[in-house]
């Protein structure tokens, strides 16, 4: 089998998401519905790759048990090469709760990424994607479930990459992200207040987040702002905004991740900087209003 063109980095796990139409204040038992699918940022950006005919390999951490098997043959079937998975002990989990469209409330049993550390990297250095003295080339995908210490060796191993696309995963975790920014190919996705808790600040709009991710030094950021207009900033070739189509939001698990995925599969095909704005505004949209599967 031949060797992937893109490599998506980060977690993958069990996701179970609760959705109510009705408010959720704290302490609330409402009616809804509950869900469970193979999800994580990692997982749910290279299926969405996979989807748009691009070759995608996973590299993620997940149990050798009846859970990590299932995803595993999830992910196959969605046309994700997923040789290269490190096996540990157990498989995560994340439960999410939606209200109205919207997430309400989330936790995140990341403990078998935690664990793996990194030897969820092992292809990379080991012959199999590649070696020290031999990079992948192509583009790497990493989101900030990883470890800390395993964003720190990515950054010094990735110099080579064509091109990183880095995401957040949450405004919590944004800050991981801080030693592969200055990658002189990052482009960092991400929505409003992610970009606020990387600069210690609250930024009014998209455009003034992506002002402030500039002038720090990231040489490109889009961000994303729910329904208000979106920003891809570059330090080349300046500001672009865009407004995403206007919805009615029946859920939120994942919006960032098809933004992400389709942003990347419009510039791989050599769209241009409107062009693929407008189609990831349009994949995450589809998503959020149900009409796109996750």
């Amino acid at each position: 089998m031949s060797l992937p063109d893109i490599l998506c980095i980060g977690s993958a796990h069990w996701d179970l998401i609760g959705h109510t139409a009705h408010a959720l204040p704290a302490g609330a038992d409402v009616p809804g519905t509950v869900s469970r699918m193979p999800g994580g940022v990692a997982f749910n950006i290279a299926r969405a790759l996979a989807r748009e005919g691009l070759s995608v390999a996973l590299l993620a951490a997940v149990g050798a048990d009846a859970e990590g098997e299932g995803l595993a043959r999830a992910g196959a079937t969605a046309g994700i090469d997923m040789r290269f998975l490190h096996r540990g002990t157990a498989t995560d989990l994340y439960l999410g709760l939606e209200s109205q469209g919207a997430l309400a409330a989330a936790v995140a049993d990341a403990r078998a990424l935690e664990e793996a550390g990194e030897a969820v990297l092992a292809p990379l250095l080991d012959g199999r994607l590649a070696t020290p003295a031999l990079p992948f080339a192509g583009p790497l995908v990493i989101d900030a479930n990883l470890p800390e210490a395993v964003l720190d060796r990515l950054a010094a191993s990735v110099r080579a990459c064509a091109s990183l696309r880095l995401a957040p995963a949450s405004p919590a975790k944004a800050p991981r992200l801080a030693p592969l920014m200055g990658h002189p190919r990052a482009v960092l996705h991400l929505n409003r207040a992610e970009a606020g808790m990387i600069c210690g600040a609250t930024f009014p709009t998209s455009l003034a987040a992506a002002e402030a991710l500039l002038e720090a030094g990231v040489r490109r950021a889009i961000v994303t702002d729910g329904a208000l207009p979106a920003t891809d900033g570059c330090a080349l070739r300046g500001l672009l905004q865009a407004c995403p189509p206007a919805i009615v939001g029946r859920r939120a698990t994942g919006a960032g991740d098809a933004f992400l995925a389709a942003h990347l599969a419009a510039e791989h095909r050599g769209a241009g900087r409107e062009a693929a704005l407008a189609a990831a505004l349009a994949a995450a949209a589809s998503l959020v209003s149900g009409d796109l599967s996750p």
